[in-house]
């Protein structure tokens, strides 16, 4: 799964997607903006405060990379605001059980392909670009982030040209796993076919990929900027509207919010992660661009590391073989979830509701999959005189120092994040609550570019660190999302390059049963069961300290840009082809 930071497009106000009946028809076509002329509209200019590092969805870590790719990977299909697929990409319909696509035991999918699509070398596109796609996935010496896509996957086959059957080896509910938005984009086989395995990151592709989407890279600067050109063989002849596309990378969220609504320097500005109280003021006075917002599952966090960290171990620094020194004691975790301020940090940070509100659960839409078990657990209740009684029971005692110790071990707390004025401002409330309960905390930041990559040991994948925090964000059905982030099998670690998603390292027998179980479960009713069951574990178990539902997106548009069609599911990228002025 592709666990990113996400936030995706919404429109002015809020809404909560909801899922699509496992057999109900799915909408056949993406909304539309007005006729367009392709090219007219000279440069598109976006603004991404964090600059995208690499254009290959598969190889990705962080949400600016993945969308900055999809301006020129297409899926099969892409994720609507209601959450239901939509064949705006390379399947020419969407299959169901109603039409014939999806076999009545939700063993086989039959994806049909649009007819005559190029690649924009101009070659013809087929199945087999996607039978290759699903065979460089399923290696896992790829180390895709996408992996958890093609899962319990028997074969992808090319039953002709233009039709491609995915066969589950049980059946699966959730029959749209493979080819559906960014986790699904299709590769080029003649530009990737030598670069599968241990040679994936290697590929010259994943800088400059050839596509069938609405553009074609002109030049990248990793970690500054994309030019896009238009695509002279995208499929429709009136799209994209945009002559150029100026993908810019840098500054931060602050900068971003005022070149969108002071400036008018850009036409779009995506994740405005600015304190309520500057962002709603700046968005309001503005006559040149609108914020927009939309809920859906996407979930500020802590993490907690699960193995032990320190650099002392060398090669075998936060290897799922080594133990936390203090984080796997269950009444060290209680302790730092009942001492984390999520009020306050709503309410100074998100204003209680314009770009985000406090949670304890990790999941959070769609509406039937939410749980209301927790909200009288203790653990998701601010109370630091309840903290203190756990680990004084526990046996962890304050110092002359004020700093708690048990067995010789101090409770000294690296905390990590990305650099942002709001994040930043996040640690501090935290590292507040935990300083009275007698936690050292050291507070660190590291760039976005740097934290959300595989390649830094300073980076989100490795973890060497106890706490860190991040926004990230799954699909309408949360099966892969939970798989990845806290299945055993999907640890991040050196042997897999520390691609896989479940980076704090956790492990434990009942959650991966909930897990096995959701996975062959296809009565509806029983599946949202299996859900809150997973999500109760890790809330009850403190696996994870869930913080503030974001909005999935909390960006600005110049009002003159139109066809922007938020959905909390996929992309903000997912329609630009429709985006015009």
């Amino acid at each position: 799964m592709l666990t990113l930071t996400m936030a995706a497009c919404g429109q002015q106000g809020t809404s909560t997607a909801t899922t699509a009946p496992s057999a109900a028809p799915a909408a056949s076509a993406a909304p539309t903006a007005a006729p367009v002329t392709r090219g007219q509209g000279g440069d598109l200019k976006i603004l991404y405060w964090q600059p995208p590092t690499i254009l290959n969805q598969h190889q990705a870590t962080g949400t600016k990379d993945a969308d900055a790719a999809r301006l020129v990977l297409e899926p099969l299909a892409s994720w609507n605001p209601e959450g239901k697929p939509v064949a705006n990409g390379l399947a020419s319909e969407i299959p169901t059980v109603a039409n014939g696509g999806v076999s009545a035991d939700f063993t086989t999918v039959t994806w049909k392909l649009r007819t005559g699509v190029k690649w924009s070398d101009g070659t013809a596109f087929s199945a087999d670009d996607v039978v290759f796609t699903y065979q460089y996935m399923k290696d896992p010496k790829s180390a895709v982030t996408t992996s958890d896509y093609v899962d319990g996957i028997k074969s992808v086959v090319a039953k002709d040209a233009n039709t491609v059957v995915v066969t589950y080896d049980k059946p699966n509910p959730f029959f749209y796993q493979f080819g559906v938005s960014g986790s699904g984009a299709i590769l080029q086989k003649a530009q990737f076919g030598a670069f599968v395995g241990e040679k994936a990151k290697d590929a010259p592709g994943n800088l400059r990929p050839i596509g069938t989407g609405p553009y074609v890279v002109k030049d990248f600067k990793p970690g500054d900027t994309v030019l896009y050109e238009i695509n002279p063989n995208y499929r429709d002849a009136n799209k994209p509207f945009f002559k150029t596309v100026t993908f810019k990378g840098g500054g931060d969220a602050a900068t971003a919010a005022r070149a969108v609504f002071q400036t008018g320097d850009v036409d779009y500005a995506w994740n405005l992660q600015v304190e309520a109280n500057i962002l709603s003021p700046m968005s309001k006075a503005s006559t040149v661009g609108e914020l927009f917002t939309v809920y859906g599952a996407s979930i500020e966090r802590l993490l907690f590391n699960f193995a032990n960290p320190d650099p002392a171990l060398g090669d075998k620094r936060a290897e799922p073989d080594t133990k936390h020194p203090f984080l796997t004691d269950l009444a060290v975790r209680r302790a730092l979830a009942m001492a984390t301020d999520r009020g306050t940090m709503a309410k100074e940070l998100y204003g209680d509701g314009l770009s985000g509100k406090s949670t304890c659960n990790l999941i959070t839409a769609p509406p039937d999959l939410v749980s209301k078990n927790t909200d009288s657990l203790d653990v998701c209740k601010y109370d630091i005189a309840a903290a203190n009684a756990e680990l004084d029971k526990a046996g962890w005692v304050k110092g002359a120092d004020g700093i708690r110790a048990k067995g010789g071990v101090k409770l000294h707390v690296l905390y990590r994040t990305t650099v942002n004025a709001l994040r930043q401002k996040e640690q501090d409330i935290v590292k507040a609550g935990w300083k009275q309960i007698g936690v050292d905390v050291e507070l660190a930041s590291v760039p976005a570019g740097t934290f959300f990559t595989n390649t830094s040991p300073d980076g989100a994948n490795h973890f060497f660190a106890d706490v860190e925090m991040y926004t990230n964000s799954g699909d309408p059905d949360p099966t892969a999302l939970l798989a990845s982030g806290w299945g055993t099998e999907n640890i991040a670690q050196k042997s897999n390059t520390w691609q896989k998603g479940n980076y704090a390292r956790y492990s434990n027998a009942d959650f991966d049963k909930i897990i096995a179980d959701l996975k062959k479960e296809t009565d509806t009713a029983k599946r949202a069961a299996l859900v809150i069951a997973a999500n109760d574990h890790l809330v009850k178990n403190v696996v994870i300290v869930n913080l503030i539902n974001r909005t999935f997106a909390t960006s600005g548009r110049a009002k003159t840009l139109k066809g922007v069609n938020p959905t909390p599911w996929d992309s903000e990228m997912w329609n630009i082809a429709d985006w015009s002025k």
